[in-house]
């Protein structure tokens, strides 16, 4: 198989830079994207603040103009009318995506595809052996996780397990988003539930864990059912999808391709945001960023480093939250608590000005992080 531009993986970064490009029509180069998925489902859900920079917003499910914050000690309810916290499903991403890359003759769409090993140049051409034959490329972009989830690859891993659900009686409030609410249980780990109302009868409800170690599904069950079963208070309940995951916090570098024609890109190659795992928005920023690139024959280009201050503070955030996880909940709640809430989204959607820096540096304690800031990493 020959293409010009070949795709490694049709998750959310392969089928974003793939959609870009089909909107250039003739003048986009000809590309494939091979997945091994022989199917799409939706298996996920992406979450964001709508910024006036928020892309895709046409695909947003529902959006929240309050969120609350908590802790077992107190709880922070947030206005956030100006910029809504948005729920943006898998499932309508991968159809309309699919979509556009039918109607383009430029772009190619192979399920059901595995790579058999790692691709190597022959000349000036990529080769990379896969189950349905060996695709040669002039360039490659590469979303796959180069290593599998584990101890020692990120500063801490976030995991989750979710279930949506819909229930015979109208139990929720579908005004609020509760996106942190804390337990008291620290054994190592910081963990908090999350509950997205979709409507009065209907919710997607998760576990999450920030952990130095990666966590499966199984090891979620038992903590999901019951938070389930206390917010449902006994009433009946059907589960209509179920969504697991596992997002770098802090992922360590990897050495770049010496070859500009092959680039790392996607969730563990920069897409992630270390501090929160927010991904889906900063793979839109790049997606277009490489399409432009490559349209204008210059080759794809990986995802762009964070300015110098973000990096900092984010990495010492998260040395704070892995080592003081029993903080965690105290840090959150000032953030939503103290910071003003413009503030707080430019921040974490990457937009941050030097002032929204200043408040978000002394909206928390000092102690903990001039302490670790003298600490050896």
């Amino acid at each position: 198989m020959e293409t010009e531009l070949l795709i490694l993986g049709g998750g959310c970064a392969g089928l974003s830079l793939a959609r870009r490009l089909s909107a250039h029509g003739e003048a986009a180069p000809r590309t494939t994207v091979i997945e091994s998925r022989c199917d799409y489902a939706d298996d996920r859900t992406w979450c964001f603040w709508l910024h006036p920079s928020a892309q895709l917003t046409h695909l947003v499910r529902r959006r929240w103009s309050s969120v609350s914050v908590a802790s077992p000690k107190a709880r922070t309810l947030v206005a956030c009318a100006d910029f809504p916290y948005a729920m943006l499903p898998a499932g309508e991403f991968y159809q309309e995506s699919i979509k556009m890359l039918g109607r383009s003759e430029q772009m190619r769409l192979d399920l059901g595809v595995s790579v058999f090993s790692a691709p190597r140049k022959v000349g000036e051409v990529w080769e990379v052996a896969t189950s349905g034959g060996t695709y040669r490329a002039k360039w490659v972009v590469d979303t796959r996780p180069l290593v599998a989830p584990a101890r020692g690859g990120a500063v801490l891993w976030q995991s989750f397990l979710g279930q949506e659900v819909e229930c015979a009686a109208p139990i929720f409030d579908s005004d609020i988003a509760e996106i942190m609410h804390f337990t008291s249980r620290c054994d190592g780990q910081i963990l908090f539930y999350y509950l997205l109302p979709i409507s009065p009868t209907r919710a997607l409800l998760e576990v999450t864990v920030f952990a130095p170690e990666p966590t499966g599904p199984e090891v979620f069950r038992s903590e999901l059912t019951g938070f389930i079963d206390r917010r449902l208070h006994g009433h009946q309940y059907w589960v209509r999808r179920t969504e697991h995951g596992i997002l770098p916090m802090g992922m360590l570098d990897h050495p770049s391709a010496a070859d500009g024609s092959y680039v790392r890109a996607g969730l563990m190659a920069g897409g992630a945001r270390a501090s929160s795992g927010y991904a889906f928005q900063r793979i839109q920023r790049w997606a277009e960023e490489c399409a432009q690139a490559l349209v204008a024959g210059r080759g794809p280009t990986p995802h762009r480093a964070d300015p110098w201050a973000l990096r900092k503070m984010d990495a010492l955030f998260l040395q704070v939250l892995s080592r003081r996880p029993e903080l965690a909940a105290d840090l959150f709640l000032a953030l939503f608590q103290r910071v003003a809430h413009p503030r707080l989204v430019r921040f974490m959607s990457d937009r941050a000005t030097l002032a929204d820096y200043a408040a978000i540096i002394f909206a928390l304690p000092a102690r903990p992080f001039l302490k670790e800031l003298f600490s050896p990493a």
